[in-house]
């Protein structure tokens, strides 16, 4: 076009063909000449070991078709985790929870958990466990999503004052008792609530489980 500045150019899409060059004068009657039906299908897809949530698969050349028989795009699976009963997930370290009787944190011993593959781990109590207390078991946590090692399993004892003794349970108690040298004692609030404290781990620990 010309014009009082000068000569004018303007490129737009031809309103019958779109761009596509060619036009088609007896279209399909399910896609109307796009080259392209919608449809639904099932997919299997290979999830790596490691992945988290947020992360994507990406699938080459399962996506859309494209326009006037294009080439398909990519396919994007986003994952999302399910929640586990026993176990929280913290990157490649696993988290879990367990109880702990009154005598086994005083004398110690072992108790037996079923990893996150389906397999026995033994976990020794040590003498004196003190409410909070975690243990570290390297190699039981979630595969590395490029190296496969795995993480560290975080076990974090709890441990259960009884509520209820029966005569002879109670009778031990007070034996013990008896032998005991220290007895309740009145603690300064800023030393249990000071960093690093029993509150302050115990609240690190769970706040977020």
């Amino acid at each position: 076009q010309r014009s009082f500045l000068g000569q004018v150019m303007t490129v737009r899409e031809c309103p019958t063909c779109h761009g596509v060059g060619e036009v088609i004068s007896d279209p399909c009657g399910k896609c109307g000449g796009d080259g392209r039906v919608k449809s639904r299908r099932t997919m299997t897809v290979k999830i790596p070991a490691g992945v988290e949530a947020g992360m994507q698969v990406r699938l080459s050349g399962q996506g859309e078709v494209g326009p006037g028989g294009g080439p398909a795009g990519d396919l994007y699976v986003e994952i999302a985790e399910k929640r586990h009963d026993v176990f929280v997930r913290d990157k490649d370290d696993l988290h879990c929870t367990i109880t702990v009787p009154i005598a086994d944190a005083a004398l110690g011993g072992e108790v037996t958990v079923e990893s996150i593959l389906g397999d026995p781990v033994t976990i020794t109590i040590p003498q004196g466990t003190q409410p909070g207390h975690v243990i570290k078991v390297r190699g039981q946590g979630m595969p590395h999503l490029n190296t496969g090692v795995r993480g560290m399993l975080h076990a974090h004892l709890d441990v259960v004052v009884p509520t209820k003794l029966d005569a002879a349970q109670t009778v031990a108690l007070r034996d013990f008792q008896a032998l005991s040298a220290t007895g309740p004692a009145v603690v300064d609030a800023s030393v249990a609530t000071a960093p690093g404290g029993f509150f302050s781990r115990l609240r690190n620990a769970f706040a977020t489980r």
